[in-house]
């Protein structure tokens, strides 16, 4: 019998896991842009440690083993999304949109009215531009990091409450 991916909020416990796969994660991204010191592969366990207390950390779990993450905070009405991971030999199952959908669920259910989504990726990262063009997100525009990269800043509006008619 198979086993199911359970999304939940992440907990102190999560942290080396989470960790782990991010490392894991990033190594494509550093291998697209020739930059292996990018701050997710340096990310002390002590400031992910930190983050899991200020923000809103998810998980992505089978059975035991943590195989995606996401993690945003709502400032001014603006949730910011950032460091979304899915272990490599999940990819492509949905399971990037599917923690995307839950983290725009928890930020909206987190007391501050959210108007927006933003997030941001490399100009070289298609696959994540096309996850993010599927899950509504629009260019907003492109900042010159370095002669190498150049961060793609994307942003989906929250969709207006339905209005009943009478």
């Amino acid at each position: 019998m198979g086993m199911s991916v359970i999304i939940s909020a992440a907990d102190a416990e999560d942290a080396e896991q989470i960790l782990k796969l991010q490392y894991l994660g990033y190594q494509a991204e550093a291998e697209l842009y020739g930059d292996w010191a990018m701050e997710p592969l340096t990310q002390t366990l002590e400031s992910l440690r930190a983050e899991l207390s200020e923000q809103h950390v998810l998980v992505a779990r089978l059975g035991d083993e943590v195989v995606g993450t996401v993690r945003g905070r709502v400032d001014d009405g603006i949730g910011r999304i950032g460091r979304l991971v899915v272990h490599p030999r999940m990819q492509r199952h949905g399971l990037g949109g599917r923690l995307l959908e839950a983290l725009e669920r928890r930020l909206a259910e987190g007391g501050g009215h959210v108007t927006a989504y933003r997030l941001f990726t490399g100009h070289r990262s298609l696959g994540n531009l096309r996850l993010y063009a599927r899950q509504g997100y629009r260019q907003t525009n492109v900042e010159q990091v370095s002669g190498s990269l150049s961060f793609v800043h994307l942003e989906k509006p929250v969709a207006a409450p339905f209005a009943a008619t009478a």
